[in-house]
């Protein structure tokens, strides 16, 4: 609902506005799924791809995520998302903030057969691993952002 495939973000999603995490939405995954993943990156930034954000551990049962989600530290709580390192060394989520031109931000959603045997903090290169050979479904959100 924060904003349709392949059209701008809005801005208080960014690091011109509040750089809110956007609420996000996504219909019933296969039968065996055990929890979902999501990893959202920048493939046009000049040093190579950065990540934004890095959620694991999502339960099966979750369908959503609300606006501006909490980061609670050690997600020491039952079903807790785990929320990993971005690019920026920051845990968790570091809207758009391209330094020129429009930048692509994927936002893609794993649905898995396993539960990631990872502490939060985790980076993406380490989840993605973890992932290999885990992957049941994913799909893709695309939104651009330029300052």
């Amino acid at each position: 609902d924060a904003f349709t495939n392949g059209q701008s973000i809005p801005a208080k999603y960014t690091c011109i506005g509040r750089n809110l995490s956007p609420a996000l939405a996504w219909t019933d995954p296969p039968a065996s799924t055990q929890s979902f993943a999501l990893i959202v990156e920048d493939p046009d930034a000049p040093g190579g791809t950065w990540i934004h954000w890095v959620l694991f551990n999502i339960p099966a049962e979750t369908r959503a995520l609300p606006e501006d989600l909490p980061v609670t530290g050690k997600n020491t709580t039952p079903n807790a998302i785990f929320t990993g390192v971005n690019s920026a060394g920051d845990i968790g989520y570091g809207g758009p903030c391209p330094p020129s031109g429009t930048h692509r931000y994927y936002f893609k959603l794993y649905a898995l057969d396993t539960l990631i045997s990872l502490l939060p903090g985790a980076s993406a290169g380490q989840v993605q691993k973890e992932m290999n050979g885990h992957i049941l479904e994913q799909t893709e959100l695309m939104g651009t952002f330029s300052k």
